[in-house]
């Protein structure tokens, strides 16, 4: 197993996330916990040593489920991280209620690494705002023992996570975000990691594979991988190319079978990184995928905007868009005002005139809003999940 030495802490840089967890075959959508318990099982004999869950995963069962399934391990044997759902906030969602919720249903006295869950445009005024006091709060919580290092995941854009960093990030030690060879691109998580780096923060990272998207790739695709290096299997490319990223310190994967765990334990039992060349060819097959509106983002278009649309910015959500229908396309364009968002063209056509590359804009920002409308609502899909986790609450204070 690759090791990463961090902080004292000799952490495994294959991580267990458990948003994706296995469910039971029998259609009723509920984890099948004699398979995680036996994935964690193996995991920790091949020595994986940090597991990640959440408030929210799998209707707020997830921290129960893998806090059930640890206690076959000793305690310091490994690293448990969970998240405050700050980005769904309701008055019941008070740090101390929660934080004190979440010990009990782990089933631990102290959580290795705490985030602050999904930082984002419409998160920002809630992790901010002094009413909560949420980062004053963790950060006691730090203080007491009860936290051994915290940090935050993030969606945000550029400026948001800027902005952020520059309110908190003495006090952020880590900061986990989406992560792989297609989004360096088409989410500029090149810049995001970047920004990190030069702030000192290290990275953590989720959906290196794009949710499975960069695991089930095209025969064409498999065969020239294989080409470079037979026998190796199609995900742990994406995980090989991460491993060059001298700043990741850690990779979560929502492994969701046994036999998705073997292979990523046979992937980070040791070091290889992608050569110059196969790193090419990676990023390549990137921009095949994409099947992407070709913006280079040179601002002609915004000029002469009569709605003054940031252009390159909805283009570059729609292109995410085309490739798979995501809660980041969804909840970037749920933090826009109404006049901002790609429904607000009116088609005059100034902005198609202009562009270089000849892309018809209101055409894309036409079929984006058409797609947005088909598309199940972000903040519905939380509702939905808000609802579970409070159905859950109250089942367990009524059979404590």
């Amino acid at each position: 197993m690759i090791y990463q030495e961090w902080k004292g802490k000799k952490l495994s840089m294959l991580g267990f996330g458990t948003m994706r967890l296995p469910l039971l075959q029998d259609g009723s959508g509920e984890v099948d916990e004699e398979l995680v318990s036996k994935m964690i099982r193996y995991a920790a004999e091949q020595g994986v040593n940090y597991y990640d869950t959440a408030y929210p995963y799998h209707n707020a069962k997830s921290e129960i489920i893998v806090g059930k399934a640890l206690k076959q391990l000793p305690r310091e044997s490994y690293y448990l991280a969970t998240k405050y759902p700050g980005h769904q906030i309701a008055t019941s969602y008070d740090p101390a209620t929660i934080f004190e919720e979440q010990l009990k249903k782990c089933g631990v006295d102290y959580f290795d690494f705490y985030l602050l869950h999904n930082v984002y445009e419409n998160s920002f005024s809630t992790y901010t705002n002094p009413k909560w006091g949420i980062v004053d709060y963790f950060v006691k919580q730090k203080q007491l023992g009860r936290i051994k290092h915290l940090g935050f995941s993030s969606h945000a854009l550029q400026d948001t996570l800027i902005a952020f960093l520059d309110r908190y990030g003495d006090v952020m030690e880590f900061c986990q975000i989406q992560l792989n060879y297609l989004d360096w691109t088409l989410q500029d998580a090149k810049a995001k990691y970047d920004l990190l780096t030069e702030r000192g923060i290290p990275v953590w990272v989720m959906e290196p594979v794009r949710g499975g998207r960069l695991a089930d790739v095209d025969e064409a695709t498999k065969k020239k991988l294989n080409v470079l290096r037979p026998g190796m299997s199609v995900a742990s490319w994406a995980f090989r190319w991460l491993q060059g990223l001298s700043n990741v310190k850690m990779i979560l994967s929502g492994m969701s079978s046994m036999e998705q765990m073997i292979d990523n334990v046979h992937t980070f039992e040791t070091l290889n990184q992608l050569t110059e060349e196969e790193t090419q060819v990676l990023l390549e097959i990137a921009e095949e995928m994409k099947d992407s509106v070709p913006c280079t983002a040179c601002r002609y278009c915004c000029s002469d905007c009569p709605k003054k649309l940031d252009i390159p910015k909805l283009l570059s959500l729609y292109n995410d868009m085309r490739f798979s229908p995501s809660f980041y396309v969804g909840m970037t364009i749920d933090s826009l005002e109404e006049d901002s968002k790609p429904s607000a063209c009116i088609g005059c056509g100034k902005c198609a005139k202009i562009c270089p590359q000849k892309i018809d804009i209101p055409k894309a920002m036409k079929e984006f809003s058409e797609l947005l409308e088909t598309t199940p609502h972000w903040e519905e899909l939380c509702k939905q999940r808000d609802e579970a986790a409070r159905k859950l609450r109250e089942e367990q204070s009524q059979n404590p």
